[in-house]
This record gives C-alpha cells, sequence and structure tokens, in this order.
C-alpha cells in the first residue's frame, strides 16, 4: 500500500470521512472547523490539541499527494477541504460503506476490537453484529488495509489497526500484555459514550439551527 500517513495526518483524514457521513450539510469543512473535529474530545484517541497552522501544514501535504483537495469556490471567503482518499477516479482504494466506516473509527481512534467498532461505527455504517464487523475485518486484513494484533492478557477479544501509517511490529506486541479492564477502566468507557451522546447532540442542534435559517 502507498498511503502512509502521519498521526496528524491519519486524524485529518479520520475526521474527513466522518463529518462527510454525519453532517453533510457542513461538508466539506473550513480550516476552523476541520481543527475543531480534530481536536474532538469525544470519539478521539488520543486527545488531540492541534492549532490550525499545523492542521493546515498536514492538509497542505495531504493536497500535494492528492489525499485532499480544496473545494472552495472562486469568491469563497474560507477554503473547503474534502478527502479524496478513497472511492474517487483518481486513487485505487475502493472500499465499501462498511469497510469506509471502519477505516474511519480506526484512523480516529487507533486500535480496537470488533465489538468496540460495532458500537463505535453506528453513525458511519451498518453491521447485523459482531460477526459480520470480524468478517468484514478478515476481509480487509487479507488486502492489506488492516491487521489483527495479538490478545491482550486479560482480555477476550483482539484489537485491530490500521495500516496506512506504516507497518506493525506483532513481534513486539506479543511479549506485552495489559490488565483486564477493572473498574475504572468501565468508567472510562461510560464516560466515552457520554461524550460521544454529547457531541451527537451537538450536531443535530446545529443542523436544526440550519433548517430554521432556511425557513
Amino acid at each position: 500500500m502507498n498511503i502512509e500517513l502521519s498521526a496528524i495526518e491519519a486524524r485529518v483524514i479520520g475526521c474527513l470521512i466522518e463529518k462527510e457521513v454525519t453532517t453533510p450539510d457542513y461538508y466539506p469543512l473550513t480550516l476552523n472547523s476541520l481543527t475543531s473535529a480534530c481536536n474532538q474530545k469525544s470519539n478521539r484517541e488520543p486527545v488531540m490539541v492541534l492549532s490550525e497552522s499545523e492542521v493546515q501544514e498536514a492538509v497542505d501535504s495531504l493536497i500535494a499527494r492528492r489525499l485532499v483537495s480544496d473545494e472552495s469556490g472562486f469568491n469563497s471567503r474560507a477554503s473547503k477541504f474534502q478527502h479524496r482518499f478513497c472511492n474517487t477516479e483518481f486513487g485505487d482504494l475502493k472500499l465499501s460503506a462498511q469497510e469506509k466506516g471502519l477505516v474511519c473509527c480506526l484512523l480516529l481512534r487507533g486500535a480496537q476490537t470488533p465489538g468496540e467498532l460495532r458500537t463505535r461505527t453506528n453513525r458511519l455504517a451498518e453491521f447485523s453484529d459482531v460477526k459480520q464487523v470480524e468478517s468484514v475485518l478478515e476481509t480487509m486484513s487479507d488486502n492489506g488495509l488492516v491487521v489483527k494484533l495479538p490478545r491482550e492478557a486479560g482480555k477476550r477479544e483482539s484489537r485491530y489497526q490500521h495500516l496506512f501509517s506504516g507497518e506493525v511490529d506483532l513481534n513486539a506486541l506479543a511479549t506485552t500484555s495489559a490488565p483486564s479492564m477493572g473498574q475504572s477502566g468501565k468508567l472510562e468507557q461510560l464516560e466515552e459514550e457520554v461524550l460521544a451522546l454529547r457531541e451527537e447532540v451537538k450536531e443535530l442542534r446545529l443542523l436544526v439551527e440550519q433548517l430554521n435559517e432556511r425557513n
């Protein structure tokens, strides 16, 4: 695969894919909106605090590689950006809606289990159950898009990681282990879900305001 993204570039692409699906009325994104999306506290891991100049630098690099395009009009006061990461006439990467949703979530949150991906992609793609997620991930693994990581100690599921930021040293990961989720881990998961719900409410309010302005 000839796509290799830095951490910030992966965040930019993930945000553009996400907002294309979840808030199409506000897509393509201005630099300000894209920066805010990159710095969201919900649905992001790790949480980043990026400046507009850092995001612009990543966007410029992606534009140079034809992974992002500037879609602002001739008289537009602000540039607006959209991804050309997949499913375009200029690139070879073609993803189904389910694959695209999984890639988006992996770009935004790093390695995750099929169960986590099933929950976190509910606004990006439709899956009947976790087994279907696992099936799609296995196909993506065969195509060199993701890799299945060694199962962590105390965990029932293995995590999957995207390969758009370079190869993963599976041997090194196999020698490490992590404790099973305790009470603090459960609280963190609940906090993440609450933050995600709050973000959805904000996006819905923006859509309602937009509709009211049109009326």
